[in-house]
């Protein structure tokens, strides 16, 4: 049995160890590998485990022996899923490994940047002691108010934290789930994103990529923002007109922003659209690594060797993500 592993650069020592101590030989890519090449190294591969590295309809046409496509992580974008479901070959994330993590790590995004935390490190760093002159305040949460935009599981966990934890006032923007289910975690609904974005103090964005979503906070959104709010990404690059923040913070517009996410990864200092925010003390720059730790890890090295197994032993894969493109496969899956 052979194995391909896309985007080694994402460590995976359990996963890779498991794999092989079940006698699979595994193949491991490097990140931005040309199709060309991943086409050759699938040929006689029975399983795909991907995390960013497109596969596409010209992938998966070059395996025949292709019997299953693991996504080693959450977002199933860059997967042909009609491509791979036309030949009856199961397509399976891992959705739930890492939801309050990244809730976790949305929250450090905003307290860090509502105490100050990055630019008075650099200070302390730098000059050994500051005082507390004006240019050092900082901001509380409690009695704030906390937008999200999205309110799925990552959504709601922020909410608790806003809310229960820091008593911030908390609203949403969901258009999929009702008033009574918001109100349960503690959420204000709110049907107008624009009339939400007014009110907020903080901003997180918690919702999925598609079509009616991609491009969420653009301009008019931005402009809806108060100069002192701060907007946090830990969901989607591509969720915000990434050219129309980099103007709106450098024209001041913004209190800070916060991301972890991109719409085209990675990051570079010079030569990609967010590049003019680097080093600059009201924006962190976080390198997609709010799901990485320790138990994180290990939640979806144990839940992605289970898929893989279920593939290779010729069982039906579990598919566990709510997303209708995984939910409407028919042929070698179970849902759970």
């Amino acid at each position: 049995m052979k194995a391909v592993r896309t985007d080694r650069e994402l460590e995976c020592p359990d996963i890779d160890a498991g794999l092989r101590a079940r006698g699979v030989e595994l193949v491991t890519l490097p990140d931005g590998i040309p199709e060309a090449e991943l086409i050759e190294a699938v040929a006689d591969a029975e399983l795909i485990l991907m995390c960013y590295t497109p596969i596409t309809a010209r992938v998966i046409e070059a395996a025949p022996k292709l019997r299953g496509i693991v996504k080693y992580g959450v977002g199933i974008d860059a997967i042909d899923i009609p491509a791979a479901s036309a030949r009856g070959i199961p397509v399976v994330n891992v959705p739930e490994y890492a939801e309050e993590t990244v809730a976790e790590g949305a929250f450090a995004l905003m307290i860090a940047l509502a105490k100050r935390l990055p630019e008075i490190g650099r200070a302390m760093a730098a000059d050994g002691w500051i005082w507390p002159e004006q240019r050092w305040l900082g901001r509380d949460i409690a009695g704030a108010t906390v937008g999200l935009v999205g309110a799925g599981k990552i959504g709601r966990s922020m909410a608790r934290m806003a809310g229960q934890g820091f008593r911030a006032r908390v609203l949403g923007y969901d258009p999929n789930v009702d008033r009574a289910t918001l109100a349960a975690a503690g959420i204000e609904k709110m049907d107008d994103l624009h009339a939400m974005l007014r009110e907020c103090d903080f901003v997180s964005l918690h919702c999925v990529l598609s079509e009616a979503t991609r491009g969420l906070i653009g301009p008019a959104e931005l402009a809806c923002l108060k100069p002192s709010a701060v907007l946090v990404n830990v969901s989607r690059g591509a969720l915000i007109d990434e050219a129309a923040l980099v103007e709106a913070v450098l024209a001041g517009r913004l209190g800070g922003v916060g991301l972890d996410v991109y719409s085209q990864e990675p990051l570079a200092k010079a030569g990609h659209v967010l590049s003019p925010l680097f080093g600059r003390d009201d924006v962190i720059l976080f390198p997609h690594l709010t799901f990485f730790t320790v138990e994180a890890m290990r939640r979806l090295s144990d839940d992605t060797l289970a898929r893989c197994f279920e593939v290779l032993d010729g069982r039906p894969v579990q598919v566990r993500s709510r997303d209708p493109r995984l939910r409407a496969q028919r042929e070698n899956v179970a849902f759970a």
